[in-house]
C-alpha cells in the first residue's frame, strides 16, 4: 500500500520531466510573418461582471492610447450591479456593449467578443486596470513582426506585484505550464493579449473555464507554427471590486486545480 501511494506521488513528476525532456522547443521565428497594415482598427474585448466601479475608467484608458481607429467591446454577463447599462450611458460610438443574461464564463465572454469584433489586430483583458493599457501601442507595434503578444509578468523586467500566496500559485501554475507544455512560453496563463487577426484562421479559442483557455490557446498557436512574443509589464493587483478568481479559498484552490487539469488536457488534446 506504501509502495503504490508512494507511486502515485512520483509518476505525475516524473512524467513531467520526461515530456521536458522529450519535448524539442521552438524557437521564436520572425519567417514568413505577414506585414501589418499601418493604423489597423483595433478591437478590444473587455469581459465583465460586477465593474461599476472601473469600467467607465478603463473604457476612457482605452480610447486615451495612441493607435489606428478603436472599438471596445464589452462582454457583460448580466451583472447585478448593471456595469452594461453603465457602459452603456456613455453613449461613445466606439464602444460595444453586449449583455449576456443566460450565458456565463471567462472564456466564453471572450469567445463571443471576438466574433463580434471586426478589427484586423484583436486584444482582450481585464477590465479591472491591473493590466496597463498603456502598454498596448507597443504590443500592437510589436506586431510587425509576430503573431501574437503576450504581457508577460514574468519574462526579465516585468513583476507580478499581487499578494505573496497569489504570485506563488501563479507561478507554481506557470512552472508546470512550461514544463509540459514548453517553447519557453514563461506566462502561460497572462490572458492579456495582442493578435493578428489571422490566428483565428488556424487556431480558436476552447470557450469554456475561467483563466485556462489561455494555455491551451498559447500553446496550440505555438504547435502549429504561429510566433509569440512576451513583452514585460508590471502586474499590480485590483483596487476596486473584488477579484473573480480567489473571492474564498475554496474557490482559489478549485479554479487551481482546473488549471493543472487543462495543462495537461492540452497537452494530451490532438490539434486539427
Amino acid at each position: 500500500m506504501r509502495r503504490a501511494i508512494t507511486l502515485l506521488a512520483v509518476v505525475p513528476w516524473a512524467w513531467c520531466v520526461l515530456v521536458a525532456v522529450l519535448d524539442r522547443r521552438h524557437r521564436l521565428s520572425l519567417d514568413d510573418v505577414e506585414p501589418l497594415a499601418d493604423g489597423p482598427l483595433v478591437s478590444v474585448i473587455v469581459p465583465a461582471r460586477d465593474e461599476e466601479r472601473g469600467v467607465q475608467a478603463a473604457i476612457a484608458s482605452l480610447a486615451a492610447q495612441e493607435y489606428g481607429a478603436l472599438e471596445v467591446i464589452v462582454v457583460d454577463d448580466d451583472s447585478p450591479d448593471e456595469t452594461w447599462r453603465i457602459a452603456a450611458e456613455m453613449n461613445n460610438p466606439n464602444v460595444k456593449v453586449i449583455r449576456r443574461v443566460s450565458t456565463r464564463g471567462l472564456a466564453s465572454a471572450f469567445n463571443r467578443g471576438i466574433l463580434e469584433s471586426r478589427g484586423q489586430v484583436v486584444c482582450w483583458m481585464d477590465a479591472d486596470m491591473c493590466m496597463p493599457p498603456a502598454l498596448l501601442p507597443a504590443m500592437i507595434d510589436k506586431l510587425k513582426e509576430v503573431d501574437i503578444v503576450i504581457g508577460s509578468r514574468y519574462v526579465e523586467g516585468a513583476l507580478d506585484d499581487r499578494d505573496p500566496l497569489r504570485v506563488t500559485a501563479s507561478r507554481l501554475i506557470n512552472g508546470l505550464a512550461s514544463l509540459v507544455l514548453g517553447y519557453g512560453i514563461r506566462d502561460y496563463d497572462s490572458g492579456f493579449v495582442v493578435l493578428r487577426r489571422s490566428v483565428f484562421d488556424k487556431v480558436s479559442i476552447i470557450p469554456t473555464g475561467y483563466g485556462a483557455y489561455f494555455m491551451e490557446f498559447i500553446y496550440t498557436c505555438r504547435s502549429k507554427g504561429l510566433t509569440v512574443y512576451e513583452l514585460p509589464y508590471v502586474f499590480r493587483d485590483r483596487t476596486k471590486g473584488v477579484s473573480k478568481s480567489a473571492p474564498s479559498l475554496i474557490k482559489f484552490l478549485s479554479t487551481g486545480s482546473q488549471y493543472v487539469l487543462r495543462i495537461f488536457v492540452a497537452r494530451l488534446r490532438r490539434s486539427d
